[in-house]
C-alpha cells in the first residue's frame, strides 16, 4: 500500500470472529506490521512493515478494537500524553475537535460513554498526525445515534486529508464512509472497488419484491419464467424494472390484488457481500 490518491478505504471481512482481536483478518496483522506474511511483498508508504521501521511507525496511527487508558486521566491529559510520543503531534485542540469531544476534554476516562471512549481510542490515534490511519471496527456495539457520531468522526479525518483503513462487519458503514471497498473471504481479497460498482453491482438487475395474497391467482406468464416464490413472497430479477413494474401493476388493478410489501431496490452493498461469502460460509455450517 503506497500513497493513496484517495483519502478513504474500506475493508470488509467475514462476520465470524465473535468481535475477538486475536482473530483479526491476517492481512490487516501483516499490514500493521504485527504478524510476518508466509511470502510475498508488502509494501506501506514505501516501508516493508515486517521491518517495524521508527519512520513507519510515525506515519501511521493503529486504533484496535479496544484500548486500555488510564481511567483518572481527563481526555485532554491522555491525548497529550500520547503527543509525547512523537516529534510532530498534530495539536491537540484539533484533535479532539476532530473527534468531537470538545464538551468532554476536561471529563475524566472513568466518566466517558462507550461511544465518547471509542472516539478517545481514535484520537489516541492521531496524536502523531498519521498519513495513513488503521481504524478497527469502530462502531461494535455502538448504538445508532453513536455510530452516526464516530461516522462524522471519520468523515472529519478525510477532510484532513488522511487515508483510512478502516475494517468493519457493517455494510452500510463501508456505504457511508468508503470510496473504496475489499472484501475478504477464506482468506483472500475476492472484490475490490468502488461500493457501487464493486463485483459488477452497478450492472445488476433491479429486483421487485412483494408479497401475495394466498387467493391471488397467478402471475402473468412473462413473469412466470424468473419469480421464484418463498414463504409467500416473490422476487423478480429486472433487466428494465418499468416495464415490469408497469405489467405487474397493470395486472394486479385488473384482477384487483394487493402487492403488499412492494419494494423496488438495487442489489444492497450487502447482498452482494454476502454472495461473494456463500461458499465460506456455507463451509462454516
Amino acid at each position: 500500500m503506497g500513497r493513496s490518491s484517495s483519502p478513504r478505504a474500506t475493508l470488509c471481512f467475514r462476520p465470524d470472529d465473535h468481535g475477538d482481536p486475536r482473530q483479526r483478518a491476517p492481512q490487516v496483522l501483516i499490514l500493521e506490521g504485527y504478524r510476518r506474511r508466509d511470502a510475498g511483498t508488502v509494501s506501506v508508504l514505501g516501508f516493508d512493515p515486517a521491518r517495524r521501521e521508527r519512520a513507519l511507525k510515525q506515519r501511521i496511527g493503529i486504533v484496535l478494537q479496544s484500548t486500555g487508558v488510564e481511567q483518572f486521566l481527563t481526555v485532554a491529559e491522555v491525548i497529550e500524553m500520547y503527543r509525547g510520543y512523537y516529534p510532530s503531534p498534530r495539536p491537540l485542540d484539533e484533535i479532539i475537535d476532530v473527534v468531537g469531544l470538545n464538551e468532554k476534554r476536561d471529563d475524566r476516562v472513568k466518566r466517558l460513554s462507550g461511544g465518547q471512549q471509542r472516539r478517545l481510542d481514535v484520537a489516541i490515534g492521531l496524536a502523531g498526525d498519521p498519513e495513513l490511519l488503521f481504524l478497527d471496527e469502530p462502531t461494535t456495539g455502538f448504538d445508532p445515534g453513536a455510530r452516526r457520531r464516530m461516522w462524522d468522526a471519520v468523515k472529519n479525518l478525510v477532510s484532513l486529508g488522511k487515508t483510512i483503513f478502516l475494517t468493519t462487519h457493517y455494510m452500510d458503514e463501508a456505504q457511508e464512509l468508503a470510496n473504496r471497498v475489499a472484501v475478504i473471504s477464506a482468506g483472500r481479497i475476492v472484490a475490490e472497488g468502488p461500493p457501487r460498482s464493486i463485483a459488477g453491482r452497478e450492472m445488476s438487475h433491479t429486483i421487485v419484491r412483494f408479497r401475495l395474497p394466498e387467493r391471488a391467482r397467478a402471475l402473468p406468464r412473462s413473469l412466470k419464467s424468473s419469480v421464484p416464490a418463498t414463504d409467500g413472497r416473490v422476487q423478480i430479477e429486472a433487466a428494465d424494472p418499468v416495464k415490469v413494474l408497469h405489467e405487474l401493476t397493470g395486472w394486479a388493478l385488473e384482477k384487483g390484488v394487493t402487492l403488499e410489501e412492494l419494494e423496488v431496490a438495487r442489489p444492497t452493498l450487502e447482498d452482494v457481500y454476502l454472495k461473494l461469502t456463500a461458499g465460506e460460509a456455507a463451509a462454516a455450517e
